[in-house]
C-alpha cells in the first residue's frame, strides 16, 4: 500500500525520521544528484535541515527531535518539489556551501560544487607565497564562490571576477555584498579578458564551461535545471578554455600560475597537447580535471595553443 502524506504526518515525527523517508523517496524515484552532496542520505539531511532553520552540521543528538505537524508538512513539501521539479537542491533553498562558506544560488548560476574549493582552503599551497599574493583573478565567476572564497583566504588581496552573463552578475552581486567584500571584489561583464583593466594577477582561476555538445546532449534533467551558458564549451568541450590558456600569459605576473577546471574534458585537452607538461591536482575530498600551469609554462607554450585555434 502507498504511503500517503497523511500516513506521513502521523507515523513519522523525529529529524532523523524525515531525512530517511527523504532518502528513500529519492532512491525510489531515482534523483541524481552532484550539486553539492552525493546521496540521497546526504540530500535530503541538507534539505530536512535547511526546512526546519537548523545548520547542516547539527549534531546529532538533536536528530531525535519531535518536529511540529507544519514543520513536517513543509519537509514534505520541500522534498516533493525536489522529486517533481528535478531542480538541484540549491535553487529549491537557494543556498549552496563552497569552501565552508555561504551562497546565494538561484537558476541563473551553477550550483557551486568545484573542488577548487580545497585549493582555496590551502590558499593554493605549495605554488604560491600567501604574502606575496597582490591581485587575482576569477574568470567566468557565476556566483562569486571562487572569488568571494579568494577574497577570504588572502583578505590583503584585491579580487576581479569577470562573467559575460548580466544575470549571473546580479547573483554575483548579492553575494559580494553579503559577505561584505564591496571593497575587495570587483566584478567586470566582460567576455573573459576583453574588459578588464590592465593588471597582471598572482593566480587566475577559472571554472569555465568545459561540457562538449555530446555531453551536453546527455546530462540528466537536474544538470539542464542549471544555465546551459555554464556549460557549452563548443563541440570539443575546449572553447573557452582554449582562449583562456591563450590569453592568460598577459595578465599573469611572472611568479603567477594559472588553475583551470576542465572536468571532464580533461582527457581531451591532454590529448589535444600531449606536450604540456599540465598538472593535474589531486583532492582529498574528491573531484578532479583540474590543472595547473605556471606563468612561464601558459608563455612557453603559447604558440601551441594559438595554433591549436587556427
Amino acid at each position: 500500500m502507498k504511503t500517503t502524506p497523511s500516513d506521513v504526518l502521523t507515523t513519522l515525527s523525529t529529524i532523523r525520521d524525515y531525512i530517511r523517508w527523504g532518502a528513500s523517496r529519492f532512491t525510489e524515484a531515482g534523483i541524481v544528484f552532484g550539486h553539492g552532496t552525493a546521496t540521497a542520505l546526504d540530500e535530503a539531511a541538507a534539505l530536512v535541515l535547511h526546512t526546519i532553520y537548523q545548520p547542516y552540521n547539527l549534531s546529532d543528538a538533536y536528530l531525535e527531535t519531535v518536529l511540529t505537524l507544519q514543520e513536517r508538512q513543509n519537509v514534505i513539501d520541500i522534498i516533493d518539489r525536489r522529486i517533481i521539479e528535478r531542480k538541484p537542491a540549491a535553487y529549491l533553498t537557494h543556498e549552496a556551501i563552497f569552501a565552508g562558506l555561504p551562497f546565494y544560488v538561484d537558476e541563473r548560476v551553477l550550483v557551486p560544487r568545484s573542488p577548487i574549493a580545497e585549493l582555496i582552503e590551502q590558499r593554493f599551497d605549495p605554488w604560491v607565497e600567501e604574502d606575496q599574493v597582490e591581485r587575482i583573478l576569477d574568470l567566468c565567476t557565476g556566483s562569486a564562490c571562487i572569488a568571494i572564497a579568494c577574497a577570504y583566504a588572502f583578505p590583503e588581496a584585491y579580487v576581479d571576477a569577470v562573467d559575460l552573463s548580466a544575470d549571473a552578475l546580479a547573483v554575483a552581486e548579492m553575494n559580494v555584498a553579503r559577505h561584505r567584500f564591496d571593497d575587495t571584489v570587483t566584478l567586470y561583464q566582460s567576455d573573459l579578458f576583453n574588459e578588464l583593466p590592465d593588471h597582471r594577477y598572482d593566480i587566475i582561476v577559472s571554472n569555465p564551461p568545459y561540457v562538449s555538445h555530446a555531453e551536453w546532449e546527455e546530462l540528466p534533467a537536474e544538470f539542464r535545471a542549471e544555465p546551459d551558458m555554464g556549460f557549452k564549451g563548443g563541440e570539443s568541450g575546449l572553447d573557452i578554455v582554449l582562449r583562456i590558456l591563450i590569453e592568460a600569459g598577459r595578465y599573469l605576473t611572472e611568479q603567477g600560475i594559472l588553475i583551470i577546471e576542465v572536468g571532464s574534458s580533461a582527457e581531451t585537452l591532454q590529448y589535444t597537447f600531449p606536450d604540456v607538461p599540465f598538472y593535474w591536482l589531486d583532492f582529498e575530498r574528491g573531484g578532479d580535471g583540474v590543472f595547473l600551469l605556471t606563468a612561464e609554462q601558459v608563455n612557453q607554450y603559447h604558440e601551441l595553443f594559438l595554433a591549436a585555434l587556427a
